[in-house]
């Protein structure tokens, strides 16, 4: 299955956090109430203080004119004095609550954070490889509920004998044919080149990534690499079996004038079938042994 990046893929039970999260909720609610209430209450308390001050003002004014006794300038004081202490406990309680209602605000939205870590994103552009946990099952913090492959980090592991690795280096080209699709021939390049040959059986690793990934894809499905470490130009293929030896010379029976004759060759490279040579004039025609024929002579008649 492809998922996007972001695409929902499990939601975990959240057991008791969504009515916690309710309750958090209304706890916010009731501290702005609160809030709103104590805001309020200061504003009143505010225009109460301005007016005892101005007729605390005028009273102390008329008391100095001897026009209102002591008894009841001290009163007017005491009323002022009073509402300025009311109007200092008022401004701490809105401080109060202002902190309460961010205390709420941080409970709802730590709950929020808890809450969605029971839900799954995908996280990369990718392929579900596998379900390791099922519906009602319990898991632990480490253990995988699902495999997502990203296609862009999708190699080939291949080995490769060490006395031909000089000759592989990053990004040369590959022809990569799969198990399952035996019949097609896929496009890539070596990525990278393990530096450390394995000790028993001699051989290095490369990594080897698609020009275009497959689709479908399988992990760890055997593959075949072809690598092309050169190109030569101006050379023949033949066949293995038509190469032979005279003494230390290697070469192929040709036809010329009807008859066969040695004709020494220089091996540039071997294959698994096939060997690059040069040193036959591209116009030859190669003579193959049978092996129940007589065996090839030079200056032998041929038909």
């Amino acid at each position: 299955m492809w998922v996007k990046k972001g695409d929902l893929l499990v939601t975990i039970d959240s057991v008791d956090i969504p009515e916690l999260l309710d309750s958090a909720k209304i706890s916010v609610k009731k501290a702005i109430s609160e809030l709103e209430a104590s805001q309020k209450e200061l504003k009143s308390l505010q225009a109460q203080k301005n007016l005892a001050y101005l007729t605390y003002k005028r009273y102390a004014k008329l008391k100095k004119q001897s026009f209102v006794s002591q008894s009841e300038y001290d009163k007017v004081k005491a009323d002022f004095d009073g509402i300025s202490a009311q109007l200092s406990a008022a401004k701490a309680h809105v401080n109060s609550a202002k902190i309460e209602v961010k205390r709420a605000k941080k409970g709802v939205e730590a709950l929020n954070i808890k809450l969605s870590r029971y839900k799954i994103y995908a996280p990369i552009d990718g392929y579900v490889i596998s379900k390791n946990a099922e519906v009602d099952q319990s898991v632990t913090p480490a253990q995988s509920i699902l495999r997502i492959v990203n296609p862009k980090t999708v190699w080939i592991k291949a080995y490769i004998d060490e006395k031909i690795s000089g000759d592989v280096k990053v990004g040369q080209t590959t022809t990569i044919l799969l198990r399952s699709q035996n019949d097609k021939k896929f496009k890539g390049s070596v990525k990278r080149i393990v530096a450390q040959s394995d000790a028993i059986t001699g051989e290095r690793e490369v990594n080897i990534a698609f020009d275009t990934l497959p689709i479908p894809f399988f992990m760890n499905e055997q593959a075949e690499v072809f690598i092309t470490t050169k190109h030569f130009d101006n050379i023949a293929k033949i066949p293995n079996y038509a190469l032979i030896y005279q003494g230390e010379k290697a070469g192929v029976w040709i036809a010329k004038n009807a008859k066969a004759h040695f004709q020494s060759v220089k091996i540039i490279a071997r294959g698994e079938k096939e060997l690059g040579i040069t040193g036959l004039d591209k116009n030859a025609k190669i003579l193959i042994q049978k092996p129940k024929n007589k065996a090839l002579k030079e200056g032998m008649s041929i038909h």
